[in-house]
């Protein structure tokens, strides 16, 4: 799966306003809304159920919101980038600085799976973390994902 077949340049946020984890989630569900023509108040409901289960920031200034969404046709994904860091109840109690919001189809059998083992693979990657933390815009960071998937893919 390449990154570019579940993320669009335009569901790339290059800084988040400041906030808590509903304020996060309201703006990556907002930007996911936009793309699937879905209700931005049912993806929140997804999402934050989702979270009740554990938080998804997994530590490392990442988080990785992610739910299957009923209607929803194609597996969506939204990045938010915020340079200071925003509190979201990560596993290691540090802010994170990095989100991308995976949204998947409610009859998804194994490609949700696909789809976040391919967000945790690139996210592992320090130089890329350095990269979309520098970027200078939504385009750079969409560019910095896309040359890393590229080569991931070789």
């Amino acid at each position: 799966m390449r990154i570019d077949s579940i993320l669009k340049p335009e569901c790339v946020l290059a800084e988040l306003e400041k906030g808590n984890k509903m304020a996060v989630i309201g703006q990556l569900a907002q930007a996911a809304a936009k793309a699937s023509r879905l209700d931005k108040n049912v993806l929140i409901e997804v999402l934050l159920g989702r979270e009740k289960l554990g938080s998804t920031g997994i530590g490392g200034g990442i988080a990785i919101p992610h739910g299957k969404v009923p209607g929803l046709k194609n597996i969506t994904a939204v990045f938010g980038r915020s340079v200071a860091g925003l509190e979201f109840e990560a596993l290691d109690g540090k802010p994170c600085q990095i989100f991308f919001a995976v949204l998947m189809p409610a009859d998804s059998a194994s490609g949700h799976l696909k789809a976040l083992a391919r967000v945790s693979t690139l996210l592992k990657s320090d130089s890329l973390r350095h990269k979309i933390l520098e970027a200078p815009d939504a385009a750079g960071i969409y560019q910095s994902l896309l040359e890393e998937d590229a080569l991931l893919l070789e």
